[in-house]
């Protein structure tokens, strides 16, 4: 088969998958699993898996899956040129109530999968029995990536630190997340910095408490910390460059007991969001120092704490080109299979993967057919609905990008 043909090829074999695929992705969706340990999604996975010519290993501190497919005879660096891509799909669901009234809706109270991940793990399911199918065309190694924990959790990153990525070591790595308010179908990424690193952040102001009627004799941290908040939106908006973007939002502020008393302390919540490494690091310093300071210019304590998120989600120039080429290929020519995206400050850890190895990340358009994307209940709402036709799309396009890479590189 010419290269150039390889992507078309998919289409049709994706679509016999289909009915499969949705009725795995139905199974996952009504029974979520939340954080790093998803064994239920995992003994799905491995059933839908059972009897196919890959090698299973299975995380030590996570439910995480890999199953690796040795193409060609002999397999691995014997089989053609040896490459190896990695392709990933996450299993957790979100701790929220689904409303979506489906038929197939989730049977556990506070947990919903609102995010897609049920989608992602049967794609990638349906695009590894499509490509055992297939083994012996295949001039290298997939390996399919079964991940839990995306949703916080750093799962990927726990995966890494189990080794499970070193049993066969990828030369490309690539993602595919459903989005219910981009059109049915279409793939969408970018080039560079695709979403943002993401870290919490919280501080405790303590001054000194006592009766309301007499603040005179307390040190009230409720207008400290109210200046703090006010000063960090002032940092962001006024010493961060448009062109190098930072998000820092304090979404939760405690204080007091009673209407006639000046409290202790208060606590503040927040998120940290940036586009690179460098404006991470600043608006980290500047928190501190914001906290701190103007905490000790009024006399009371300011103590400032950050727990580390997510590393921005940087795309490989060549690899996200690749992508294109296979949505547009799989779409025969006609145009609108592909669009690039601005950065966005949501968070993914499949950024620790393309830490490591060069690939991309890509979105693909999942908006109901008939609906509105830009008014469609959106990722991590109660009410997200997809249209489940797009599996095929994301199963043929796992597919296409796999065998592009193995036969041509990022060539």
């Amino acid at each position: 088969m010419e290269l150039d043909h390889i992507a078309a090829d998919w289409g049709a074999l994706a679509e016999e998958r289909l009915a499969e695929t949705v009725s795995l992705r139905r199974a996952i969706h009504a029974d979520p699993e939340i954080g790093l340990h998803c064994p239920r999604t995992t003994e799905k996975v491995k059933a839908a898996l059972a009897g196919l010519p890959l090698e299973l290993r299975e995380g030590s501190s996570t439910t995480g899956l890999i199953a690796i497919l040795r193409g060609g005879a002999g397999g691995g660096a014997a089989a053609g040129n040896g490459r190896t891509v990695l392709l990933r799909g996450d299993m957790d669901a979100l701790p929220m109530q689904e409303e979506t009234g489906l038929p197939f809706a989730s049977l556990t109270p506070g947990a919903m999968h609102a995010c897609g991940h049920d989608s992602h793990t049967a794609m990638l399911v349906g695009a590894a029995k499509a490509l055992c199918a297939r083994a012996d065309e295949l001039p290298g190694t997939v390996v399919f990536m079964f991940q839990p924990g995306e949703e916080g959790y750093h799962g990927a990153r726990a995966m890494i630190e189990d080794g499970l990525l070193d049993v066969a070591p990828a030369d490309a790595a690539f993602a595919l997340h459903i989005s219910p308010n981009m059109p049915l179908g279409v793939v969408v990424n970018r080039a560079g910095t695709l979403m943002a690193s993401t870290d919490t952040v919280s501080a405790t102001i303590t001054g000194r408490g006592g009766h309301a009627a007499m603040p005179h004799d307390c040190l009230d941290p409720i207008p400290i910390a109210c200046e703090i908040v006010a000063a960090l939106n002032s940092y962001i908006a006024r010493q961060v460059p448009v062109t190098d973007p930072a998000v820092l939002s304090i979404t939760k502020f405690i204080a007091g007991t009673a209407h006639n008393i000046v409290p202790s302390s208060v606590e503040l919540l927040g998120t940290m969001r940036t586009l690179s490494e460098e404006r991470r690091a600043e608006v980290r310093a500047a928190f501190v120092r914001i906290v701190q300071g103007i905490a000790a210019a009024h006399g009371a304590s300011g103590e400032a704490r950050i727990e580390p998120g997510y590393p921005v989600t940087v795309n490989d120039e060549r690899a996200t080109a690749l992508v294109r080429d296979c949505a547009e290929a799989l779409a025969g020519g006609d145009g609108g299979a592909w669009a690039s995206m601005p950065p966005m400050m949501g968070a993914e850890d499949f950024s620790y993967v393309l830490q490591k190895v060069p690939g991309a990340m890509s979105f693909i358009g999942a908006a109901p057919a008939g609906s509105d994307p830009a008014t469609n209940p959106p990722l991590h709402n109660t009410r997200m609905l997809i249209d489940e036709a797009v599996m095929a799309k994301g199963i043929a396009m796992h597919c296409a990008v796999a065998t592009r890479f193995l036969n041509n590189g990022f060539g």
